[in-house]
């Protein structure tokens, strides 16, 4: 899949943690400045794709990662030395909801069957006819399909395939059950394969 280029204005906003953030947090502004480049910056290139997908604009992603950074910068200091990958995902991620929820409310409508069973079992590592016809198929057209799938299973298919985030790290970033993820996952794969033969989207 196609790789989207970070906008460098959030590294130009490392200097700038308010000094009321950095102190109610128990740390000197120089401190959550070093955590916010050794935590966050790492995983702008994720962070953008991620929210250039979702948004599905360059300038709006921009201005959600930018958002993002903030609030990661606002918040560093109750990083715990976790998964700072999947932590900096999250914030891009609720950072990309707020920003839907404002501008494209009906983008973050979940389906009246989202919820599923967590304990059922999908058996997704296995390749299929489908999952091999969008290996083969032509990139174009698969960001084309990717695009078309509603937000929930577009994030869940990009933080797994694209960011190739484990199950467990996918269902932390977008807070919900394994099997959830797990669900989402197969259904995300199984309309791609539908969008992409939907009136001649897939080539012949």
């Amino acid at each position: 899949m196609t790789e989207f280029a970070v906008s460098p204005s959030c590294r130009g906003r490392v200097a700038t943690v308010p000094q009321h953030d950095a102190a109610a947090r128990r740390i000197s502004p120089g401190e959550a400045n070093a955590r916010f480049t050794s935590v966050v910056l790492p995983h702008l290139d994720d962070a953008y794709a991620l929210a250039r997908w979702l948004t599905g604009s360059r300038t709006d992603s921009e201005d959600v990662v930018q958002d993002a950074c903030l609030r990661a910068l606002r918040g560093i200091g109750t990083f715990s030395n976790g998964n700072a990958r999947a932590w900096v995902l999250t914030i891009v991620r609720h950072t990309t909801y707020s920003w839907l929820e404002k501008n494209r409310p009906a983008a973050v409508v979940l389906e009246a069957f989202e919820s599923v069973d967590g304990t059922q079992d999908f058996e997704l590592e296995a390749e299929t006819p489908e999952t091999a016809l969008i290996a083969r198929d032509d990139l174009t057209l698969l960001q084309a399909a990717i695009a078309e799938l509603p937000v929930p299973l577009r994030e869940t298919l990009l933080l797994r395939e694209l960011q190739e985030l484990s199950y467990q790290e996918v269902a932390e970033v977008t807070g919900v059950p394994i099997g959830t993820v797990m669900s989402r996952l197969a259904r995300a794969r199984a309309r791609i394969i539908s969008i992409m033969t939907r009136g001649g989207l897939r080539q012949n």
